[in-house]
C-alpha cells in the first residue's frame, strides 16, 4: 500500500450496528493495518467495543454525535435533518478532504441524497450510479445502474459504461474489462432508442481501456461472459433483486432436497463440501458494496443485514478502489470520450 488511506465510517448505519460496524472494520485493518478510520456515532456504544480491539483502537478516532438516520427516515428527511448525523459527517469528511472514501450500512436513499447533495456530481457525469458485484460461473462482475436513476438516457448509459469499467480496473484488478448494455436481445436492431445510441458511441470510442462487446441480455448475466453490465437503475433493481431471489431459491430448495429422505440425507454427507463452496459463492456477504460513482467522492453502501465478514469485504473493496485512484480513472476515461467525440465532429 502507498500513502495511508483514511475511512470515514458510518457506525450508527446497519440492522445490527454498531457492533457490526466496529467487527467489520477490525476485520478489514488485519488485512489492511496502514488504514486509518474515522468513526462517527455514539461514543458511549461505539468506545466499549474497541476494548475488544486494541490494534484497531490505535489507529482509530471516534467523532460523537447523538444524531444518525434511522432506516425508515424518507430522503427528503434526510437532506434537512441528516446532515450532523453520523452518516451525514461521514460523507462530509470526504468532501471536506478530510477522508478517502466514506461507508454506510444505513438507509439507502438517504445515503444517495444526502451524498448527491453534499458531493455534487464531478465534471462529465450527469447523474451517479450505484455499482455492484454479482457472482457468476467464471468469478465476479459487476452492474449498474442497481437504483439510483430509474430513467436513463444514452449520455447516461456511455458515463455509467466508463465509471463501470474504472470500477473494476481498480477493484477486480482487470486492466481491459469487457463491457455490455442488457438488452432485450443481442441483436444490433433490437432495443429502446437510448439503448442502441449509447452503443454507437461506445463502439466509436477506440481509446477507452474497454473491451465494447455490444449487447447482454439477461438471462447471460450469470453466465460472466461480461465484466461490466449497464442498464437504467429500474432494471437493473429489478435484475439485481432477481438474481438474489433465485439464489436464495435455489439454496432453500437444495436444502429441502436433501433432507426429503433418509438416503437424501446420506447423499448430503458426500455433497457437504460443494454445497458449502456453492452457498459461500452465492453469499451476497461475499459479494458485499454498492458504490454510488459519479460524485466528488466515493461513497460505499453496505448491505443493511450484513454480518461482520461482510462489513470487512465493503471496507475492503473501499481501500481498494482509493489506493487505486478510482476517481482519477473516471475523469481520464470521461476526456478521452469527450476527445473522440469532438474528433467525430470535426470530421
Amino acid at each position: 500500500m502507498g500513502k495511508r488511506i483514511t475511512i470515514a465510517v458510518d457506525a450508527m448505519g446497519g440492522d445490527n450496528a454498531p457492533e457490526m460496524v466496529i467487527e467489520g472494520i477490525a476485520k478489514a485493518r488485519t488485512l489492511y493495518p496502514n488504514t486509518k478510520f474515522l468513526v462517527y456515532g455514539d461514543e458511549l456504544r461505539i468506545k466499549p467495543l474497541f476494548d475488544q480491539f486494541p490494534d484497531l483502537k490505535m489507529c482509530s478516532e471516534i467523532i460523537h454525535t447523538d444524531d444518525f438516520v434511522s432506516s425508515s427516515m424518507k430522503p427528503s428527511q434526510a437532506l434537512r435533518r441528516g446532515r450532523k448525523s453520523s452518516m451525514g459527517l461521514a460523507i462530509q469528511s470526504v468532501k471536506d478532504e478530510v477522508a478517502d472514501v466514506a461507508i454506510s450500512a444505513g438507509n439507502t436513499g438517504a445515503l444517495m441524497a444526502l451524498s448527491k447533495f453534499m458531493l455534487r456530481t464531478m465534471p462529465g457525469i450527469d447523474r451517479p450510479a450505484l455499482i455492484s458485484t454479482l457472482p457468476t460461473l467464471r468469478g465476479e462482475s459487476v452492474m449498474l445502474d442497481l437504483g439510483a436513476n430509474v430513467e436513463c438516457d444514452s449520455n447516461n448509459l456511455v458515463q455509467f459504461a466508463i465509471m463501470g469499467a474504472a470500477y473494476v480496473r481498480t477493484v477486480l484488478g482487470l486492466s481491459r474489462p469487457s463491457v455490455a448494455l442488457l438488452n432485450v436481445g443481442t441483436e444490433e436492431l433490437k432495443g429502446k432508442d437510448s439503448i442502441k445510441a449509447a452503443a454507437d458511441v461506445l463502439k466509436e470510442s477506440r481509446h477507452l481501456p474497454m473491451n465494447f462487446v455490444g449487447f447482454v441480455e439477461g438471462s447471460d448475466i450469470a453466465m460472466g461472459d461480461v465484466d461490466v453490465v449497464v442498464t437504467d437503475g429500474f432494471t437493473g433493481n429489478v435484475a439485481l433483486k432477481t438474481a438474489e431471489g433465485t439464489a436464495r431459491l435455489v439454496t432453500e430448495l437444495m436444502g429441502r432436497a436433501f433432507k426429503s429422505t433418509f438416503r437424501t440425507k446420506m447423499g448430503y454427507l458426500l455433497a457437504r463440501p460443494g454445497l458449502r463452496s456453492l452457498k459461500d459463492h452465492l453469499d451476497p456477504n461475499n459479494h458485499n458494496g454498492g458504490v454510488f460513482l459519479g460524485l466528488n467522492g466515493l461513497v460505499m453502501k453496505s448491505h443493511g443485514g450484513a454480518n461482520a465478514s461482510g462489513y470487512s469485504s465493503a471496507v475492503t473493496s473501499a481501500i481498494d478502489m482509493a489506493e487505486n485512484d478510482l476517481f482519477r480513472l473516471i475523469g481520464e476515461d470521461l476526456h478521452e470520450i469527450a476527445a473522440d467525440e469532438a474528433n467525430a465532429r470535426a470530421t
